[in-house]
């Protein structure tokens, strides 16, 4: 679906976002190019899912703007969810169906030609072909998961959100996860992943937003994040820091900044 604006896939600026006396959202601001993975990094009760939510249409923000695919959240929900794809920590597949049955029943929710067709691509195109026939109770945890992100992908959404995609999955199927994200963003796809592992967006991340307190109190590339740090001491080898030296640093320097 062609946008109603170039840009970035994804912008966000001032977003507000309050419970009762709890104030989530403190005033967010980013920006997520085509084609990119954008990681939002935080810890549980920071806010993560809330950003998903508004971006999604599914909660209305307080204050502040954001759109997505050019279309915005609140004056165009419409248009929005036509462009976006959501896949949550949960994988939203019905167990009780084949894998084709369920690629196939969203395609035809989606009221797309030929679903048998785009059910057979997607099955191929995330290795799931051999496991086609079988129900989906007896998929692993990876499995499930690639499934529901191909589920996702029926229609060519141009902007998906990952929201904790591996939680609870084991290392191996986190692997295959990663895998797949890569394979999106090879493709054009867009990407915002929310997640509580340093690992998982060091890995996948063309930028990272560090979210603390209700605001990204950091944002860039890793590069880009590891220069927030003093330069490495050389002794015998150079320790470049990692990306959980970087998060726990510029979080402990946020709360103290306030």
């Amino acid at each position: 679906m062609p946008s109603t604006a170039q840009g970035p896939a994804i912008r966000v600026q001032g977003l507000t976002k309050s419970f009762d006396q709890l104030h989530v959202l403190r005033g967010v601001d980013f920006d997520v190019a085509r084609g990119t993975v954008y990681a939002l990094l935080g810890s549980n009760g920071a806010g993560k899912t809330t950003i998903v939510r508004i971006l999604s249409t599914l909660l209305a923000p307080d204050a502040g703007t954001a759109t997505v695919h050019g279309f915005d959240v609140v004056r165009e929900p419409a248009r929005v969810r036509e462009s976006i794809s959501l896949t949550g920590q949960f994988a939203a597949v019905d167990e009780v169906l084949t894998g084709r049955e369920n690629l196939v029943l969203v395609a035809r929710l989606r009221h797309l030609p030929e679903p048998r067709q785009i059910a057979d691509d997607l099955l191929a195109r995330f290795d799931l072909s051999d496991a086609a026939t079988r129900k989906v109770a007896e998929y692993s945890g990876g499995m499930r998961r690639r499934l529901d992100i191909a589920m996702s992908l029926v229609g060519h959404p141009p902007v998906i959100f990952l929201d904790e995609p591996t939680t609870g999955l084991d290392p191996q199927s986190r692997l295959e996860v990663w895998r797949t994200v890569q394979e999106l963003t090879a493709g054009g796809t867009t990407v915002l992943l929310t997640t509580q592992y340093l690992d998982e967006a060091e890995q996948l991340a063309d930028r990272i937003g560090i979210l603390h307190e209700g605001r990204i109190i950091a944002d860039g590339t890793l590069a880009e994040l590891k220069q927030l740090l003093p330069p490495a001491q050389v002794e015998y080898v150079e320790k470049q820091p990692t990306l959980e030296e970087i998060f726990l640093a510029v979080v402990s320097s946020g709360h103290q900044d306030r």
